[in-house]
């Protein structure tokens, strides 16, 4: 039962009971009575007696379901035609109508048969039954068509029954049909509409842009098959509708029935419907499409603002990295163009996001539904946009003032270095002259004058208006240089006061000359006076002069030479840098790079192929060290020499790539032996136009780590006593120790024959070569008196774990010069040796044994010096050990 309930209940519909309607037992003419009243006629059916009850059933009531509900509460009117049949036809079909009809009976017509002995029984059948047919309305006995025609106007029947109304069964079922389908594609497409636009309300919109693009894909294909369907709809009821009206379009005389205008109405109505749904349907629809759109946008924008955000962060935190105003004008200048490469860098992403805020901006004019999400983006974007500006802004104006302030710096440093040269050069023999006296205070006073124009007339009040902007490192540099020219202007003081002293004239005094004898022969001998020349207060003056002067010249002097022995040097130091680097970046662009041109493949030879790393081993990484630390810092040094003992001490770390460069050394000699010759090194000098070739030029780093150790030692020379000598002295012995672990990795490198990893041996900390007498007590007697007198030359190698016996061998390598390699003999672990420092008999030799003296080595240097090296290394390592067992 609860299955049953649960079934769909839904109306007959012709295509249900589509074999009983061709059975024509009962039709639905569209003709109607006086009143409006619908007829059904039962016309004259053979076998009317045998259908079954659910058949006549289903028949009638689907013909009282089809006339409006208007016509059918006026009831309907049912003629019976069976002339050609009996009365037993007839009471049969009064008694199951009268059974079964579902509608409103209003009058029943019976064409009673038309032999007389039927119709004879007929009149008396219905006389004596009427009350059997339970029929509460009348029954009316026709005996002919004519008769009918009384009640019915002959408009309102069939041609069977002496009418003039058009009736096909066959059209009509065709018709019925086709409105029925029209009714339910109608019904189905609506009921279609109705679950998209509800999937539509129930969709979450997507988070990310391909989401959105699918679903706005699929919802677009989806509304299209459904307009489809609409349209098909649309012109399925549309060519139901002329079908039905075909009669009167064919002929003006005709006219549709009832029923057919009813036909008519219902197919109009379900267009109308069908319109009326579409339009509802496609609002919804442009509501949910623009939703759709305006997701998508959405999501487009906060895309590219994402992206966006992430670049101008990246050009913010660049930016903020920008802290340094710089230390010398030529740091200065590098900042600038940093800031000027970021900033033309920032362009096209600040367009981007200017066009993004824009963009965004837009939508919100355009009614977007998510202001709320997009606005606060354009505001963020516009506000990193004008933050990066003002930032780049700030930072040109700071840069502009450090700029305008080193170059000042600059000015007043040369300008002492100019007042001390010309100092200096103002000899003293010439100032002892009035007229070269004069001469120097013109100069001076002349190279005074260039003060005001170099705005140092005032440095102390220049130096204050841009206080703010000073580090504590450039403040106090520009304090050194300004105490640098209060020091020189101190001297020009000293020196013009001495010069004026000299230029003044000296007035000789008037001293008693003899007269001659024969003018005065009265007068006797003069007394003895002092000789013409200078008085004795010209001579104290002219003493004290001279010992001013030469303590004053003696200052200068010492100054002058101190300030230029320096200059020179870094000055030399700076240009040899500059040299070298461009020298490298040279050997990169013209050889490295060139291995890979694809125009110069075929004049690589096949042994130099995927050789580049092993050719210039890490020359690419020096450059780069050199280009972007050493040669700024150095040329940082010029106003500042004392720094450049720093530097060293700085990069103590990142001056091990030489080590690295000299190890592979060898391997790119060799190759270059093997390719040197080719077409291809040929045609890279010639387009560098180089004079020498590349080998020399790979000698470069190798000869520029000793050059370092040259300037250093030459700054020690001229600052002995000063207050850096100390860092200058550090930073020689860290160039010698990287020389020294140069040195020594060469000749770790040639070691063969050993079995261990030498790089787990720990660092090497000395390398040389020795005479050995070996002692074993548990050997042949023989070979222990062989041992003793016969040395053994051997190459040690002195680890912090391991010390290395090798034997050294020579050999000539394609008639070029001898390569050393050094075979493995012996190795002794550190942590289980003993040390004797002095042999009886040579101090030059001693000893170190193993295992309780079991054995015992004894080693001869070539020098005491050499031997006291070893041992005090050789004490450290052990001592070293000790603490740590402690």
């Amino acid at each position: 039962t609860d299955e049953i309930m649960q079934q769909e209940i839904r109306p007959l519909v012709a295509v249900d009971i589509i074999e009983q309607l061709h059975r024509q037992f009962a039709i639905l003419s569209g003709g109607r009575g006086k009143d409006g009243a619908p007829i059904i006629t039962f016309p004259e059916c053979a076998g009317f007696s045998d259908i079954p009850d659910e058949d006549f059933l289903n028949v009638v009531t689907y013909l009282t379901s089809i006339p409006s509900l208007e016509a059918a509460s006026i009831g309907f009117i049912i003629i019976i035609d069976r002339r050609r049949d009996k009365w037993s036809a007839v009471k049969a079909s009064l008694t199951r109508i009268a059974g079964a009809f579902p509608g409103n009976l209003q009058l029943v017509f019976v064409l009673r048969p038309s032999r007389f002995i039927q119709r004879t029984i007929a009149d008396i059948g219905i006389k004596l039954y009427r009350d059997d047919f339970k029929m509460k309305v009348p029954i009316i006995m026709l005996n002919s068509v004519s008769d009918l025609h009384g009640y019915i106007d002959k408009s309102q029947l069939t041609r069977e029954l002496g009418g003039t109304l058009e009736y096909g069964h066959s059209q009509w079922i065709h018709h019925r049909t086709a409105i029925e389908n029209f009714a339910m594609t109608v019904k189905t497409t609506a009921q279609m509409l109705q679950t998209f636009g509800t999937d539509l309300a129930e969709t979450e919109l997507p988070n990310d842009v391909k989401c959105t693009e699918e679903l706005l894909s699929a919802h677009t294909d989806h509304h299209s098959k459904l307009k489809d369907e609409l349209k098909l709809a649309v012109k399925q009821g549309a060519t139901l509708l002329t079908c039905i009206r075909e009669p009167v379009t064919r002929s003006a005389n005709s006219k549709l029935s009832p029923d057919e205008l009813e036909n008519v109405a219902t197919v109009e109505r379900l267009l109308a419907q069908l319109d009326e749904t579409e339009k509802a349907f496609d609002q919804f629809w442009t509501k949910h499409h623009l939703k759709l759109e305006q997701c998508l946008q959405l999501r487009h924008f906060e895309h590219d603002f994402r992206e966006v955000k992430l670049v101008l962060d990246n050009l913010m935190e660049a930016q903020a990295s920008f802290a340094d105003i710089g230390d010398s004008v030529t740091r200065v200048e590098n900042f600038l163009k940093e800031q000027k490469q970021l900033e033309e860098k920032g362009q096209e992403p600040l367009e981007k996001a200017q066009s993004l805020a824009l963009h965004g901006e837009q939508l919100i004019q355009n009614n977007h539904y998510a202001v709320d999400s997009i606005r606060p983006k354009c505001v963020e974007l516009r506000r990193i946009c004008d933050d990066f500006t003002n930032e780049t802004k700030k930072k040109y104006d700071i840069l502009g003032k450090s700029l305008e302030l080193h170059k000042q710096l600059d000015k007043a440093s040369q300008w002492c270095e100019a007042g001390i040269y010309l100092l200096a050069s103002q000899a003293v023999d010439k100032c002892q002259s009035q007229e070269g006296a004069e001469t120097a205070l013109v100069e001076i006073e002349k190279f005074l004058m260039t003060a005001k124009e170099h705005q140092l007339s005032n440095p102390k009040e220049f130096y204050n208006q841009f206080d703010m902007i000073l580090t504590p490192e450039i403040k106090a540099n520009a304090q050194r240089i300004l105490q640098k020219l209060e020091d020189v202007q101190e001297m020009f003081d000293k020196r013009q006061v001495s010069l004026k002293k000299l230029a003044a004239k000296q007035t000789r005094p008037v001293q008693p000359v003899a007269p001659h004898p024969e003018s005065s022969p009265k007068r006797g001998s003069p007394k003895t006076t002092r000789p013409a020349g200078v008085g004795t207060s010209n001579i104290h003056f002219f003493f004290f002069f001279l010992i001013h002067v030469y303590f004053l010249e003696q200052s200068v002097n010492n100054i002058t030479q101190y300030f230029f022995s320096f200059s020179h040097i870094i000055n030399e130091l700076i240009e040899t840098e500059r040299v070298y680097v461009e020298e490298l970046q040279s050997i990169i662009e013209g050889y490295a790079s060139e291995m890979d041109n694809p125009n110069l493949v075929h004049l690589i030879p096949s042994a130099l192929q995927n050789k580049k790393d092993v050719l210039f081993g890490n020359l690419p990484e020096i450059y780069e060290f050199h280009n972007r630390h050493v040669l700024i810092e150095v040329e940082n040094c010029i106003e500042n020499p004392e720094l450049l003992a720093r530097c060293f001490l700085k990069r103590k770390e990142d001056l091990q790539v030489y080590e690295k460069y000299c190890q592979n050394k060898p391997r790119s000699e060799a190759l270059w032996r093997q390719c040197g010759d080719s077409i291809f090194f040929q045609e890279c000098q010639r387009k560098l136009d180089h004079k020498l070739s590349l080998d020399a030029y790979l000698l470069k780093p190798v000869q520029r780590i000793t050059k370092y150790q040259l300037i250093l030692k030459e700054m020690l020379k001229c600052s002995k006593n000063s207050e850096g000598t100390a860092e200058l002295e550090e930073a020689l012995a860290t160039v010698l120790d990287i020389i020294k672990s140069v040195n020594d990795s060469m000749h770790q490198i040639a070691i063969t024959g050993y079995e261990g990893d030498v790089s787990e041996l720990g660092k090497l900390l000395m390398q040389g070569s020795f005479n050995v007498w070996t002692d074993h007590k548990k050997g042949h007697n023989k070979v222990k008196d062989l041992a003793r007198f016969k040395p053994m030359q051997r190459h040690l190698f002195l680890y912090t774990k391991m010390l290395l016996f090798c034997k050294k061998r020579e050999e000539n390598t394609d008639g070029h010069e001898k390569t050393a390699s050094y075979s493995f003999k012996n190795s002794l672990k550190m942590s289980t040796v003993g040390i004797t420092e002095n042999v009886k008999g040579d101090n030059k030799k001693f000893e170190i044994w193993y295992n309780g003296r079991e054995e015992v080595y004894i080693i001869q240097a070539s020098s005491v010096e050499l031997k006291n090296t070893w041992i005090s290394e050789i004490r450290k390592v052990l001592t070293g050990q000790l603490e740590a067992c402690r």
